[in-house]
């Protein structure tokens, strides 16, 4: 016998037990209210009353005890105990009220089942045994002192026949339930199994994933979410309070489906994101979804796409407009070493060379940006890296230009290509330091690098002392050939950003009147080039 076979003795078994214990009571019950209200003479053949009368007390009493004293069982010996004691005993009442028309031999068939439910195979078998046996040896016994009991021999064989009927039947039918039983615990299982790795799966997904009911109210959500909406808890609030664009959103979106959201930005901090709604209905219920996406990822794919036609373009630039330029400057050159030229010539031959020496610089900053590579992330501890950087920009600057670094907070890491960040941080700080020099005359800027206390990603800003962007020109900063200054060509800004959005990163312009300006990055997850790819 397997563990298997003994389930039923465990937790599956103690809802038979108590019926059985039930069962038992009933019948102590009945046998002595039979014999207070002295009915067994008519109603049953009794030979022995006193036997009677003794044995129906003492199965009451001792079943009462029994109940009392093992509510439960966990262990296959009392069960056997049991099953063989109530047998025995109904035998002795058999036997004491005159054989098979007390009809208590059907009471001893239902108990060799009843066994036979809590215990299997073998086991069962021997209470079918010794219900059978005391069934047709007590008839047998009967019958030498009472001769008129050797007509039941035939009924006390069906008796002992139907015991081991009972049996086999009653254990048949439990393998079945027993079989049933280890299929559902399986199917159970693997529906429980299928369950935690789909909420696993959630979990992890960078999509962001909402449930709402009719009120928007939310009743899911995974943990994309909570970094994408800025939040730490989200269980039970209302969407419409917390964020109504988003259910502008998707009411606009349930006026007419075929057209695609635009896309979400919640602060100027977080990433835009693209919603999609799902409506579910089970039942009565509704039930809408909504998913977030970043759209980083989007945005590096059309940055690539993007940078591959201006590569074909810079490369027609260089070729068509490169040549004649470079002429255009030799031959300035040239005329300028010219001693019949008077001043005013001199001065226009000047011009000529300054502005052919600007576009080509616009030409370089174009086929650098067409240039740039697909970026190789690496993990980077932006507090060690950044101490590496400043250090080597010290030694390479000139005495009056002073970069002080600020560090705060831990797990300051990411995924990003250092070269590409190295090119980033150098437009930004000669910026920096160009426009505090235009304002105080020293050359003074802060890099601070910090762990956003919502997003949770690490964030970098590059402060300075200047003047600051105006407001009305914080809208173009980032737009290509856009520029403020005489010489400048209107592409730092704008590569800056594309290099970030290469690398999953966000480039924000942060305002601060009265103390400066400050560009801010805020760097990706570590894991995100990884589930992007």
């Amino acid at each position: 016998m397997n563990a298997n076979e003994l389930a039923l003795l465990g937790q599956a078994g103690q809802g038979p037990l108590r019926l059985y214990h039930l069962y038992r009571l009933l019948i102590g019950l009945s046998l002595v209210l039979l014999i207070s209200s002295s009915l067994e003479n008519q109603l049953l053949n009794v030979t022995h009353s006193r036997l009677f009368t003794l044995g129906s007390w003492g199965y009451l009493i001792i079943n009462t005890l029994i109940i009392l004293v093992m509510p439960r069982a966990e262990r296959l010996a009392p069960l056997f105990a049991l099953a063989l004691f109530d047998v025995l005993l109904l035998s002795v009442l058999y036997y004491a009220a005159g054989g098979t028309p007390s009809g208590i031999g059907n009471l001893i068939v239902v108990a060799v089942a009843v066994a036979n439910i809590l215990l299997y195979r073998n086991i069962g078998l021997l209470i079918a045994a010794a219900g059978a046996a005391g069934i047709i040896y007590l008839t047998f016994y009967l019958s030498l002192s009472h001769p008129e009991a050797s007509g039941q021999f035939m009924q006390a064989g069906m008796l002992g026949a139907l015991c081991f009927a009972a049996a086999l039947g009653v254990q048949a039918l439990g393998r079945k339930l027993l079989a049933s039983q280890q299929l559902l615990e399986q199917q159970t299982t693997a529906v429980a199994s299928l369950e935690a790795l789909n909420a696993a799966i959630i979990a992890r997904m960078r999509t962001g994933i909402l449930v709402l009911d009719r009120e928007f109210n939310i009743l899911q959500y995974n943990q994309s979410a909570l970094h994408m909406l800025e939040s730490r808890n989200l269980k039970q609030k209302n969407l419409q309070e917390y964020f109504p664009s988003l259910i502008e959103s998707y009411q606009s979106w349930q006026k007419n489906p075929s057209i695609t959201p635009a896309p979400l930005q919640f602060s100027t901090q977080s990433p835009q994101l693209q919603p999609g709604f799902v409506t579910h209905r089970q039942n009565s219920e509704s039930r809408l979804l909504i998913f977030l996406e970043d759209t980083r990822h989007y945005n590096q794919q059309a940055q690539q796409l993007k940078l591959a036609s201006l590569g074909r373009l810079t490369a027609g630039i260089a070729h068509e407009i490169r040549n004649p330029l470079g002429a255009i400057s030799h031959a300035a050159q040239l005329l300028g070493e010219s001693d019949t030229l008077n001043r005013a010539d001199m001065r226009l031959s000047q011009i000529i060379q300054e502005q052919t020496r600007r576009l080509n610089h616009v030409i370089e900053n174009v086929l650098q940006l067409s240039r740039q590579q697909k970026p190789e992330p690496q993990l980077l501890d932006l507090r060690y890296w950044l101490h590496r950087y400043v250090n080597a920009y010290r030694d390479s600057s000139p005495a009056n230009q002073n970069l002080r670094l600020e560090v705060t907070g831990k797990h300051l890491n990411t995924r990003m290509d250092p070269h590409q960040l190295n090119q980033i941080l150098d437009n930004l700080i000669t910026n920096a330091m160009r426009h505090t020099a235009e304002q105080s005359g020293q050359r003074k800027v802060e890099i601070y690098l910090f762990r956003h206390h919502s997003l949770l990603l690490p964030v970098l800003e590059v402060r300075d002392s200047g003047p600051g962007v105006p407001v009305e020109e914080q809208d173009a900063l980032f737009e290509p050939f856009h520029t403020t200054e005489k010489s400048g060509t209107g592409l730092g800004l704008y590569i800056c950003r594309e290099l970030c959005e290469l690398n999953q990163a966000r480039l924000d312009y942060i305002q601060r009147p009265g103390q400066g300006g400050c560009f801010r990055i805020t760097f990706a997850h570590p894991k995100s080039f990884g589930l992007f790819k």
